[in-house]
């Protein structure tokens, strides 16, 4: 076999071209999930976790934390599991899932301000509010909502778009919402993400409507 040099002329040539095209699997970092719902939030994260965690074990967990704790107590609470955590793995990725609801400005607000003031290169905290609560979320699948609404509003609206689509009636207690949304997830980013848009500069609490679940979604949505 010839050592010589290959000529330039020849160095572009296909036959000589480094192969890139090898499918390579990406793994998901370690997600800690904590929500202080105890229904609608950990059941839609629930079917998220086990699909994940059927593909890329133990990958994702998930707290609930269904005491009251809403904002900053939730958050407190999900700084403690992460400092106990005896597992033999870290958690990259934190996230501190809440409704606004009726909770008082300073609460909601300064939980993103914690999730900054704590993230470090290994382990970010990430502040997941919906104003008012996490049926926006499943709402902008089917459209684009700006309103103000009271979050009792919501739930006729995705009695109506449920029905629409031969999936029953909307309850809170519903353990199939992620499987009954999922084929509209794109709509629901991109409707989230122009409300945020919208939102720019404003502070979670005046952000009516928002939510930051997309940013969850975008995140896990590679490895379902």
């Amino acid at each position: 076999m010839s050592l010589k040099p290959v000529k330039k002329s020849d160095q572009e040539k296909d036959w000589l071209k480094k192969r890139n095209d090898k499918k390579i699997n990406i793994f998901p970092e370690y997600h800690l999930i904590v929500t202080e719902g105890i229904k609608t939030e950990p059941n839609y994260f629930e079917a998220i976790k086990l699909r994940i965690n059927e593909k890329y074990k133990n990958r994702i967990s998930l707290e609930i934390r269904g005491d009251g704790n809403n904002t900053v107590g939730l958050f407190e609470d999900a700084k403690r599991i992460v400092e106990s955590n005896q597992r033999q793995f870290s958690f990259r990725h934190v996230w501190i899932v809440y409704d606004t609801d009726d909770f008082p400005k300073d609460k909601i607000d300064s939980v993103p301000e914690l999730c900054k003031k704590n993230s470090t290169s290994d382990c970010r905290y990430h502040a997941i509010w919906s104003n008012q609560c996490i049926e926006l979320w499943f709402l902008l699948h089917f459209g684009y909502y700006h309103s103000d609404l009271h979050r009792n509003d919501y739930f006729p609206k995705l009695d109506r778009w449920l029905k629409s689509i031969s999936s029953g009636k909307y309850e809170k207690n519903r353990t199939d919402m992620f499987s009954v949304l999922e084929p509209y997830m794109n709509d629901a980013i991109k409707n989230a993400t122009h409300l945020q848009q919208q939102n720019k500069d404003q502070l979670p609490s005046n952000s009516k409507p928002g939510t930051k679940v997309y940013e969850l979604i975008e995140m896990l949505k590679p490895y379902f």
